[in-house]
């Protein structure tokens, strides 16, 4: 059985480029509004307690855990963070991640990364759904005020760049960027807040690798995100990322996780980001939600915003 495909009933949304979208609707603002019932399953999931919630659905996931599934850049980035510093954590659940980070419990990690204990910088977990535990409020109020801070009730793709402020550091495990319906939307506000010479780390679940070598991981089901060319043709992930202007990406596999997953380490270079739109075109709910995108002509501008 297939954990991401849970829910009772699923629509199959694929739409052809005929469909009349009006010019002036950008893909980084437009989510079809046929998707109105998968997203409301979608909506249902975010809010699961206990045994409401789904399998695969992972709230709790631990800085250890983003190290290894990130990889060793990821530590060295946050290795590097000074008390100057800002790192947000997208999708974060229970901010599992930032606690161990504030509490120290990865501090022998960060050092074998080159972490010279001089501060921590100021961190951000932010999720749809308000999961803090009494853990979190403990910590947080030993610390000095915006030493860390938890945001709910809105996805980051609904955050302007204004209210988020930059970082040097964004991550997303299996977070906003596998489950949002507006992929370039999601993209652009990482770009807009990130600082040049930060970092944006995530992952994907079964995903068409750059390397190539792997198959869907779901006898007979699609990879779980899949992108097109405007013809028609199969687009990577990896790929896509690498079109962005301004950035340096590098596409890892790991094998080692089921389903297996794509790391991405996004390095913003510059301010003058573009990026290659995707119109999504079928969006069916689950943990995480199967996703299918078709590129777009023109790049959206992302950095104006945040400049």
């Amino acid at each position: 059985m297939r954990s991401v495909k849970t829910m009772a009933t699923h629509l199959l949304l694929v739409f052809a480029l005929q469909i009349a979208w009006p010019a002036a609707v950008r893909a980084a603002d437009a989510v079809p509004q046929a998707f109105g019932d998968e997203l409301a399953k979608q909506r249902e999931i975010y809010h699961g307690r206990r045994d409401q919630r789904l399998e695969g659905y992972v709230i709790d996931r631990s800085l250890l855990s983003y190290i290894h599934v990130l990889g060793q850049p990821f530590a060295v980035a946050l290795a590097r963070l000074g008390p100057g510093d800002r790192w947000i954590d997208v999708g974060a659940g229970r901010g599992k991640a930032v606690l161990d980070y504030i509490a120290g419990r990865t501090d022998a990690v960060l050092i074998d990364a080159g972490w010279a204990n001089k501060g921590r910088a100021n961190s951000v977990a932010l999720s749809i759904e308000d999961r803090r535990t009494e853990e979190w409020h403990q910590a947080a109020a030993g610390l000095e005020p915006d030493k860390v801070r938890y945001l709910f009730g809105r996805s980051f793709g609904d955050y302007t760049a204004q209210e988020l402020g930059r970082y040097q550091v964004v991550t997303d495990v299996i977070g906003g960027f596998s489950y949002t319906p507006n992929l370039t939307r999601f993209v652009q506000r990482v770009l807009e807040v990130l600082v040049p010479g930060g970092e944006f780390f995530t992952v994907l679940q079964d995903v068409s690798s750059e390397e190539g070598s792997n198959k869907p991981h779901y006898a007979g089901s699609p990879y779980l995100t899949e992108l097109v060319n405007a013809d028609g043709t199969p687009l990577k992930v990896c790929s896509w990322l690498k079109s962005i202007s301004c950035v340096e990406v590098t596409c890892v596999l790991r094998g080692d996780w089921k389903p297996p997953v794509e790391a991405y380490r996004v390095r913003k270079t510059c301010e003058d980001v573009k990026i290659p739109e995707l119109l999504p075109v079928h969006y069916e709910a689950g943990t995480p939600p199967e996703r299918r995108f078709r590129l777009q002509g023109t790049p959206s501008a992302a950095g104006a915003a945040a400049r």
